[in-house]
C-alpha cells in the first residue's frame, strides 16, 4: 500500500534505478554501460569479434595472424590516442597522415640519404611531430582557427616537407630500428609491447593526474574550466604536442616495421583513428576520454580488417565496412538515451494513473 500523500508529485526514479528496475538485477545497467561507450562497449565488442572470427574465417585467430596483425593494432592503437587527445578537446586531426609519413621519412631518410646515425634520425623523427603538434594547437586554441582547417593545411605541409626529405624516392629503416620493430620479447611483438605501455603511461595520467582532469573539464566546458581558473590555452596546446608526439611514436615503428615506407604511409590513417577514438566512447564534441578505451578500438578494427581480408574484400570495401561501423556505433548510442527515456516514461504513466 503507498504511502505517499493524495496529490503529492511522484518522484520519477534516477537512471540508476530504472536501470536496475528492467529486470531486477542490475542487467539493466550492464546494457546502458554497453551502448553509452568507455572501455565496457567496445571491450564487449572485441571479446566477440575474435569468438566470431574462427566461425567466420577458419584459421583467422591461430598465432601466425595473431602476430602479424597485433603490430598493426599497435601502430593504430598509438596513433588513436593522439588523436583522442586532440577530439577531447572538441578538435579532429586531419594531420595525421603527414605527422606519420613525417616521422617514417626522417627515421629512414636521414640515415640512408645523409648519413644521420640512427639514434638522431629516431630522436628528430619522434620529436618533430610533437614540435608540429604544438604549432597546431597555438594556432588552434591562441589564433581561434578551425581545427580542421588547421590540421588540414598543416597535413598538407607536412607531405611536401616528406618529399623534400626524401627527394622523392623513400629509403630502407635502419637495421636496428628495423630489428627492434620486428623482434618480438617473450613472444610478443615489440611493437605491440610499446603500445602498451604508451597506452598504459598515458590512461593513468589522463585518469589520475591533475593535468589529466583539467584536460576532461576544458573539454566539457571552456567557459566553466576558465572560471575555475584552468589555463586552458596552455593545456589545449600541450594535448596537441602529445598527439603529435603519439604520432611521431606510431610513424617510427610503422617505418621500422614496414622496412622501406612509402612516401605517404600515413594515408590510410585517418579514418581509423578517427573510428577507434569514437568506438572507444569519446565524443566527437569533446569531453570525457578514453585512451585506453580508443587503443581496444584500434584492436577491434584491426581484427576487423584481418578478418575482412580473409574473406577476400579488398581495401575500399574495407574503409566502407569501417566506415558503417562507425556510423552505426554513432546512431546506436544517440537512439539509446532516446529509448531509455521513452520507456522511462511508458513505465510512468500506469503508475501516475
Amino acid at each position: 500500500m503507498s504511502t505517499r500523500p493524495s496529490g503529492a508529485p511522484r518522484r520519477i526514479p534516477s537512471p540508476r534505478e530504472d536501470d536496475m528496475n528492467d529486470n531486477g538485477s542490475g542487467g539493466g545497467m550492464a546494457w546502458r554501460r554497453l551502448l553509452s561507450g568507455g572501455w565496457a562497449g567496445i571491450t564487449f565488442a572485441t571479446l566477440l569479434l575474435f569468438a566470431l572470427s574462427p566461425a567466420i574465417a577458419p584459421g583467422s585467430t591461430g598465432s601466425a595472424p595473431l602476430l602479424s596483425m597485433l603490430p598493426f593494432a599497435a601502430v593504430l592503437a598509438i596513433a588513436a590516442a593522439g588523436q583522442t587527445l586532440v577530439v577531447q578537446q572538441r578538435g579532429l586531426d586531419l594531420s595525421v597522415p603527414g605527422m606519420i609519413a613525417l616521422a617514417a621519412a626522417v627515421s629512414t631518410c636521414t640515415v640512408q640519404y645523409h648519413g644521420w646515425p640512427t639514434w638522431l634520425a629516431i630522436t628528430v623523427a619522434v620529436a618533430a611531430p610533437a614540435l608540429v603538434g604544438l604549432l597546431n594547437g597555438v594556432l588552434v586554441a591562441v589564433t581561434r582557427v578551425m581545427p580542421l582547417v588547421v590540421t588540414l593545411g598543416m597535413n598538407a605541409v607536412l607531405l611536401g616537407t616528406v618529399l623534400k626529405i626524401s627527394g622523392g624516392s623513400p629509403a630502407t629503416a635502419p637495421d636496428g630500428l628495423s630489428r627492434f620493430s620486428v623482434d618480438r620479447t617473450l613472444g610478443v611483438p615489440n611493437t605491440f609491447l610499446i603500445a602498451v605501455a604508451v597506452l598504459a603511461v598515458g590512461g593513468v595520467v589522463a585518469r589520475r593526474s591533475a593535468a589529466g582532469r583539467r584536460l576532461t573539464y576544458i573539454g566539457v566546458s571552456v567557459p566553466a574550466a576558465s572560471a575555475l581558473g584552468i589555463r586552458v590555452v596552455r593545456h589545449q596546446v600541450t594535448a596537441y604536442g602529445f598527439a603529435g608526439l603519439a604520432y611521431g611514436v606510431a610513424g617510427v615503428l610503422l617505418a621500422g616495421y614496414t622496412r622501406t615506407p612509402g612516401l605517404f604511409i600515413g594515408d590510410s590513417y585517418v579514418l581509423p583513428t578517427v573510428a577507434a577514438v569514437v568506438l572507444g566512447g569519446t565524443a566527437l564534441s569533446g569531453g570525457i576520454a578514453s585512451i585506453v578505451a580508443s587503443g581496444i578500438g584500434a584492436l577491434f578494427l584491426t581484427q576487423l580488417g584481418q578478418l575482412l581480408r580473409s574473406l577476400g574484400w579488398n581495401d575500399a570495401q574495407q574503409l566502407i565496412a569501417q566506415a558503417a561501423v562507425l556510423a552505426a556505433v554513432v546512431l546506436l548510442r544517440q537512439a539509446a538515451p532516446v529509448l531509455r527515456r521513452a520507456a522511462r516514461r511508458r513505465r510512468a504513466l500506469p503508475a501516475a494513473g
